[in-house]
């Protein structure tokens, strides 16, 4: 398949903005518990949406599916699972840090095990330390943990600077410490996604010998480990609907509309899967010389995105100048790192004769 590099970083720049926007409109849902809506989103971004767009794209999915190996659907499944318990954690970082903060937090994290885990998982963590490409790689993991602790720093000061009334005006459930903790968590679980990518090779390569367009087919594979995540966020919210008794959410609500509640966490849910159709869209444009940019690239955009979000709804307002300029800076230096792993991965690429 032709590339097309620039049309590549545009599709990875859709994604990035997908990525950071997807919890927007949570923020218009009124009466229902964060659970109620977070199963929702993820019934639509999960289940429906995969399918549905699969479905346009991929010849004889049933039969994809059905011919794939077991052991690569049972992999890619479970990798999906532990995937989804980062999905999870990355959900309630915005929760707890709204959107800018927790997403330079989460995505910082996620940036630095998503580089690390792959090579430690297949015990290549050591030579990364012998080549230019492995140093230049672990440079930019360190400017990454920089950078998130730049933007704890600034959260710190936010946390200490605003009262609570203000605090809970801006992101109604702030908490700067239980934040840290779930966007670690996220950062570690989301790597999962890398092996469920990797067990599910057989399945993409069944869907391409079945005549599936090599930009689609991914699809099939997302329709499994996306299964997984859907998995592990089903069982955590339904208990949290028994515990905190918000089941009765789904049928009815005292302070909003049903209706619109239901649209905006469908809206929610699908602009949430168009990251992951946009990125693996990217990925095939950038082409083998340029495909070890589509990391950097994705997060960068998410960031950013995240950020001029994070600043349109004023989530700092408040807080004094050089707290900004903080969380400005420690952005600024999670962009750089994902641009200098991104030239540890070129260093990688053996040169063509």
């Amino acid at each position: 398949m032709e590339s097309n590099p620039l049309f590549g970083v545009i599709l990875h720049a859709i994604g990035g903005l997908a990525a950071a926007s997807f919890y927007i409109p949570l923020k218009r849902v009124q009466g229902w518990a964060w659970e109620t809506c977070w199963l929702v989103l993820g019934v639509v971004a999960w289940l429906i949406t995969p399918w549905v767009i699969a479905s346009q794209q991929v010849p004889q999915l049933v039969n994809v599916l059905q011919t794939a190996p077991s052991k690569a659907v049972l992999l890619c499944y479970l990798f999906g699972a532990l995937w989804g318990v980062g999905g999870l954690m990355y959900g309630m970082t915005m929760r707890f840090l709204g959107i800018s903060l927790g997403t330079a937090l989460a995505l910082g994290f996620c940036a630095a095990f998503g580089t690390l885990v792959p090579p430690i998982a297949g015990g290549k963590f050591l030579g990364l330390l012998s080549t230019q490409s492995g140093l230049a790689t672990l440079a930019g993991v360190a400017l990454c943990l920089a950078g998130i602790g730049i933007c704890g720093f600034a959260g710190m000061r936010k946390e200490s600077e605003l009262s609570d009334e203000q605090k809970q005006e801006i992101v109604a459930e702030f908490s700067f410490g239980k934040g840290v903790v779930v966007a670690i968590l996220a950062g570690i679980m989301s790597a999962c996604m890398f092996f469920a990518f990797r067990a599910g090779e057989p399945i993409a390569n069944i869907a391409a010998n079945l005549g599936t367009a090599g930009i689609w087919c991914n699809l099939p594979v997302l329709i499994v480990a996306f299964a997984g995540g859907l998995t592990t966020n089903l069982i955590w919210c339904v208990y949290l609907n028994v515990r905190n008794g918000s089941a009765k959410d789904y049928l009815s609500n005292t302070k909003g509309s049903q209706s619109a509640n239901y649209l905006w966490c469908a809206l929610g849910g699908f602009t949430w899967y168009l990251q992951f159709m946009f990125y693996s869209m990217g990925e095939t444009q950038l082409g083998e010389e340029y495909k070890f940019s589509s990391w950097t690239l994705h997060m960068a955009f998410i960031i950013i995105f995240g950020t001029l979000w994070g600043l349109w709804l004023r989530e700092w307002k408040g807080v004094k100048s050089a707290t900004t300029t903080l969380v400005w800076t420690g952005i600024a230096v999670l962009v750089l790192s994902t641009v200098v792993v991104g030239i540890g991965n070129y260093l990688a690429i053996p040169p063509t004769s």
